[in-house]
């Protein structure tokens, strides 16, 4: 019989790319997938007809499970939730060329959690990889007119809940020059306490999201409207007790969910993500990671940083 690992392992990045976009965490996805490979290893391999077919099912069905005590958890959760922050999409991209297939964005991925379990995974297997109705009936136990009207009702709720005008980024590992350089001029206006230069490069009714999970110092509803932002990014930035910043804090340009950002490290790792949605040159919506739990995973990637 074949080696379960080696014949899993060409499975792997579209499994765990399928279970974050169903449970929104990196750690969540990679028990899920790991969850699917025991039960690959205890199967009756050779019975299988189709490997890909029977894995996605698998861990489709492991995610479903999974969101129920997920959701329970963020009933209880301190403050807004926001996604774990990806760095590299790419490890996470499906084979298929869908719309949806390259989009990880932290609007989408907030969008899909305001779905039904079944809402989102009909939608996920459909939109992004490209399942055909007949597979995901089989994925779901549903009839194929059933998860049609699944697929249906969540592909309007994301259409119409998608911020217009903007776009992951073509590069998604890394941030274009114009991106740069809005960065540059944000990140220094934020530790000048320029009240007035921030403003400007906000748009009128930009919002700032700050997830801490209650671990950290963070803001426990979303602020909206430039003038609230920039004066919130101000005090939080100053050189004081309660202040978020610290002199050994190191920031760097990159990407997360294919998004622009500005990623802080301390000495012993990340602390911090700032992703930026940008339209028509402006910043209309900035998601701030802070609790400690969604950033273990990132590591410290070389990037360019702001000084440079």
């Amino acid at each position: 019989m074949a080696d379960p690992a080696a014949s899993f392992e060409p499975y792997r990045r579209r499994l765990l790319g399928l279970a974050y976009r169903m449970l929104g965490s990196m750690a969540d996805a990679e028990d899920a997938v790991q969850e699917t490979y025991l039960r690959w290893h205890a199967s009756d391999r050779g019975r299988v007809l189709e490997p890909k077919a029977f894995l996605m099912t698998t861990t489709t069905r492991i995610c479903l499970d999974m969101l129920t005590s997920a959701r329970a958890r963020r009933e209880e959760y301190i403050g807004p939730w926001l996604p774990e922050p990806v760095a590299d999409t790419e490890m996470l991209a499906p084979d298929s060329r869908t719309e949806m297939a390259e989009d990880l964005s932290i609007a989408l991925l907030l969008l899909l959690e305001q779905l039904s379990p079944l809402e989102r995974a009909a939608f996920v297997l459909h939109e992004v990889f490209d399942f055909s109705f007949r597979e995901i009936a089989q994925a779901l136990e549903r009839s194929e007119a059933a998860c049609r009207q699944l697929a249906t009702r969540a592909r309007t709720r994301i259409r119409e809940g998608r911020p217009r005008g903007v776009a992951p980024t073509a590069r998604p590992s890394e941030a274009d020059a114009k991106h740069v350089q809005l960065m540059s001029a944000f990140a220094a206006a934020t530790q000048a306490g320029d009240l007035g230069g921030l403003i400007q490069l906000l748009a009128s009714d930009a919002r700032v999201i700050t997830d801490g999970g209650g671990k950290v110092r963070s803001a426990l509803k979303p602020i909206e409207g430039a003038e609230r932002v920039a004066q919130f990014l101000v005090e939080v930035t100053r050189k004081r007790p309660d202040a978020w910043w610290r002199d050994d804090f190191r920031p760097r340009f990159g990407t997360v969910n294919g998004l622009p950002a500005i990623i802080v490290d301390a000495p012993d790792g990340p602390v911090q993500t700032t992703a930026f949605e940008i339209d028509g040159g402006v910043i209309t919506a900035l998601y701030i990671v802070r609790n400690p739990d969604k950033l273990r995973h990132l590591g410290r990637n070389r990037a360019q940083r702001p000084s440079e």
